[in-house]
């Protein structure tokens, strides 16, 4: 008996679907992957200290930052941003900087998700694209599920700090460093070292900054929530 033989309309429908169903068992692999790598722990031994320097841990739900004092015995950022050392829109002295890594044209200028056009989108997926580091200027922040508190000794602070300036190319003698204006109110950005691609995300820059440090942290965090799971939420005040 001879074998069927789809007709050449099917056959052109079995491809097609196909053709759609690659990208979403793309993305539903990368997902899997995402959540098995930050659920594998770094310094699994690690606890939080009774005393230190406490910093946060923010998070929009895409996007994920260090929250840190501007001034500590560790550490006066206005050194290396001085950014921190001015007044705010709103007149006020920042008390605390937020460091975030991420792609440059993104940062820069993409305030929404529908201005991120598709050939940006394709180039970040296929190429990748240069850092930059957003730094925002908070007064007082309140401690929330979106900026949860956690105590470093420190020591880990100051391995923390050593790990942002790394993010920083080296600066020419006689030289200031470029300083970037950003849609963002209060937040400026500077030129960084690394590529960002889908292996190597902003909250991956986060998550392995806190586990240099020696945080818990997951291996392979490209979401924010594969960072913020290992971050306690604060608890709340009746």
């Amino acid at each position: 008996m001879a074998a069927h033989v789809p007709h050449p309309l099917k056959r052109w429908r079995i491809w097609l679907g196909g053709l759609l169903a690659a990208p979403l068992l793309v993305l539903a692999l990368f997902l899997i992957t995402a959540w098995v790598g930050s659920s594998l722990p770094r310094n699994s031994e690690w606890g939080e200290p009774a005393t230190g320097i406490t910093i946060m841990v923010e998070t929009n739900g895409i996007h994920t930052g260090i929250v840190m004092p501007v001034t500590t015995r560790i550490k006066d950022w206005r050194e290396t941003f001085p950014s921190a050392g001015l007044p705010r829109e709103d007149g006020q002295l920042p008390t605390h900087i937020a460091v975030g890594w991420g792609e440059k044209d993104v940062f820069l200028n993409t305030p929404t998700w529908s201005d991120l056009s598709p050939s940006t989108a394709l180039r970040i997926v296929f190429q990748g694209g240069s850092g930059l580091l957003r730094v925002a200027h908070y007064v007082r922040p309140a401690p929330s599920p979106h900026h949860r508190p956690i105590r470093l000794r420190e020591e880990e602070y100051a391995r923390l700090v050593a790990r942002i300036e790394q993010a920083l190319p080296p600066e020419p003698r006689g030289t200031v460093r470029t300083v970037y204006t950003s849609y963002e109110p209060n937040a400026v950005h500077y030129d960084a070292t690394g590529r960002y691609t889908l292996g190597n995300t902003c909250n991956q820059w986060v998550g392995d900054t806190l586990a240099f440090a020696g945080m818990k942290m997951g291996r392979w965090t490209p979401l924010a929530g594969g960072v913020m799971k290992w971050i306690p939420e604060p608890a709340t005040q009746n």
